[in-house]
């Protein structure tokens, strides 16, 4: 029960508060008609018994895109129209998602003008769906969402590009100070030089090597540097 309560808040918050409703009963009623009308066109083909199969008047197969498009015409027209309240707006978008799923799951026959549902021109119908899908999520979320998205993705690259830019001149002064005067001047344009750098060893004379080098360290670094 608590997590039902807190999806139906989420659903308040994200889609009733934002006057968003009828387009996420629309978006969700398309897409569980294409899974549903598909679904049922595979369980047809494989001549499932229990389930019912084609509908034909007199001999004529009627295609499901038939009622979509009667569905399309009467919800387009009591949308325009007649552009009822709340919640008679809500169910006109429920019958108009269903209406859209129908319809779109032809779509391959409104181009070839014939049955090719199961052929490799039916794929357009699919790709029509995906296309649909796509367009309606987007609007479903709303415009500012997305730049909302894209502003936080800017801060992080910003961020990401400072963090880096901090992190590289921080290496070349850690150079300078171990008096690898090249690879600094170097790592200045390449910055991965100035990185590798700053983990080396430093000049046993450098200041680097006076303030932190002890012993061990200090004997290495002669050895290294010697002549």
């Amino acid at each position: 029960m608590l997590v039902l309560a807190s999806l139906g808040s989420v659903y308040d918050r994200a889609i009733v508060d934002t006057g968003r409703q009828a387009e996420f009963l629309f978006f969700v009623s398309f897409l569980v008609t294409f899974g549903f009308i598909r679904t049922s066109a595979h369980l047809i083909r494989a001549q499932v018994k229990w389930w019912p199969g084609n509908v034909n008047v007199g001999g004529t197969h009627i295609h499901h895109l038939v009622w979509g498009i009667v569905l399309l015409m009467v919800t387009g027209y009591v949308g325009v129209a007649v552009a009822p309240p709340s919640p008679w707006q809500e169910t006109c978008s429920v019958f108009f998602g269903i209406g859209m799923g129908l319809t779109l799951d032809e779509f391959a026959l409104w181009l070839d003008l014939k049955d090719v549902y199961w052929s490799q021109e039916g794929r357009k119908s699919i790709d029509a769906v995906i296309i649909a899908a796509t367009l309606t999520g987007i609007v479903l979320v709303g415009y500012t969402a997305w730049i909302d998205v894209a502003t936080e993705v800017e801060s992080v690259v910003f961020a990401a590009v400072g963090a880096a830019g901090a992190i590289g001149i921080l290496c070349i002064a850690v150079n300078l100070a171990k008096e690898k005067f090249g690879v600094a001047a170097v790592g200045v344009l390449i910055p991965p030089v100035a990185l590798v750098g700053a983990f080396r060893l430093a000049k046993p004379r450098s200041p680097w090597a006076r303030l932190f080098y002890r012993n061990g360290r200090k004997q290495r670094a002669e050895t290294r540097y010697s002549p």
